[in-house]
């Protein structure tokens, strides 16, 4: 079969990968989306707590603390689930993790992603307002509630530290928490509204609606082999379905499965995996949520969902391989029928697993490879892949496209460990 061609070869059809083929068609460029199926946001773009979050600037560090440490470790932390017969295997990058954790590095890696993190929305508008999707886009913010005096002292040292940045947020009394969410049970005591981040009942049919515009424009999507990525003279060339594509840029966009390719064109990055969970609910007796709300002292977050109410757990620490558990979810089920006592029966069969791909600093790789031409990363979204995508996406191109970035590259740069 006749190799075809075209400009530029996008692998990993999540949220990240269709944000930059878009961005990359937006400069004209003749772009193929490739995935091993062709259909968008059937892995970790799938399952999220469906928040665009404007306000995460700082990121999710490891803890500091040392009760805090032995609690995790002791499985003692609702919000931590770690599967110990992985820790020979997880323990360096866990490591790495934490010393990438330091105050020093957090307020570091916080004024590289601001820039990031500040378009998220705008960016995230930009795309589903041509796709037809900004009926899947809500305005309505999110809430984090606190239980106890401690909770609340956790929570508004976020406020404290995210204010320099001038993130709008409103402290809620259990009266205020109650006007908002009318259905939340007694155990929480207060609460802070973070207005400005966008929400979505759907992330999979968001981001699919966006790889239809990306169609629409023009663009093809195939499904194909990743791993079969090879550099070919000038150029790259790639198996799918339809033959062999060829093209003169590469970006690789495949989140979590990133260190399969990367290994295999001779990149050793220090990918890590914090795996979450969720599962849908039926609400009983006419009960609901308006928007997503985190328990800050158990660390899940609830979500409204087109499916049912849906509880996202914390970080699991595991292979990315490693088969499901249902341990985390278990424990955590309770804890969310309290915070909303009218939380229904289970809705899906099994927990469904996503891998969050984690590089130790909390920042992603976006930018080219060192020792390839026209090979790019843009991985390592972490927690926060649906939020960055779009705008990781505009960064991506602008640096294909030899322009001037709207923020600066080099905190995201491949090389930098």
């Amino acid at each position: 079969m006749a190799s075809q061609r075209t400009d530029v070869v996008v692998l990993g059809a999540g949220v990240v990968g269709v944000s930059a083929a878009l961005h990359l068609q937006a400069k004209g460029r003749a772009v193929t989306l490739v995935d091993r199926v062709a259909e968008a946001a059937t892995e970790t773009s799938f399952g999220n707590t469906g928040i665009v979050q404007s306000e995460a600037i700082y990121p999710y560090t490891f803890p500091r603390a040392p009760l805090e440490i032995a609690a995790a470790a002791l499985g003692l932390d609702p919000r931590v689930h770690i599967r110990y017969a992985a820790l020979p295997w997880i323990a360096p990058w866990v490591w790495r993790y934490f010393l990438a954790s330091s105050p020093r590095q957090r307020l570091a890696t916080a004024m590289a992603m601001r820039g990031l993190v500040g378009r998220c929305v705008a960016e995230h508008r930009a795309i589903a307002e041509p796709a037809g999707a900004t009926a899947l886009l809500r305005q309505s913010g999110w809430i984090k509630a606190w239980r106890t005096a401690r909770g609340e002292d956790h929570a508004m040292a976020d406020v404290e530290e995210e204010k320099p940045f001038g993130l709008p947020t409103v402290k809620l009394s259990r009266d205020d928490l109650v006007k908002l969410e009318p259905h939340l049970g007694d155990v929480v005591s207060g609460g802070v509204h973070y207005p400005d981040p966008l929400t979505t009942a759907d992330p999979q049919a968001l981001t699919q609606a966006y790889a239809r515009l990306f169609v629409a424009r023009g663009g093809r999507f195939l499904a194909g082999d990743a791993l079969s990525l090879a550099s070919s003279g000038d150029g790259w060339t790639l198996t799918t379905v339809e033959g062999p594509q060829q093209a003169s840029v590469a970006v690789v966009a495949l989140g979590p499965w990133t260190s399969d390719l990367a290994k295999r064109l001779g990149y050793r990055f220090p990918l890590g995996y914090k795996r979450g969970y969720h599962m849908h609910y039926s609400a009983d007796g006419g009960a609901f949520l308006n928007r997503p709300v985190l328990d800050v002292e158990r660390g899940y977050v609830l979500t409204p969902m087109r499916r049912g109410v849906r509880l996202t757990t914390g970080a699991e620490f595991a292979r990315r391989d490693d088969p499901p558990s249902t341990a985390h979810l278990d424990r955590l089920e309770p804890f969310g029928r309290e915070l909303m006592p009218e939380l229904g029966a289970r809705l899906d069969p099994a927990p469904w697993l996503g891998k969050r791909p984690c590089l130790p600093d909390m920042a992603p790789v976006i930018g080219p490879a060192p020792r390839h031409k026209g090979l790019w990363f843009d991985f390592g979204h972490q927690h926060l892949g649906l939020t960055l995508g779009p705008s990781s996406g505009r960064l991506l191109a602008e640096l294909v496209a030899g322009e001037t970035p709207f923020v600066d590259p080099q905190p995201f740069r491949a090389d930098r460990f």
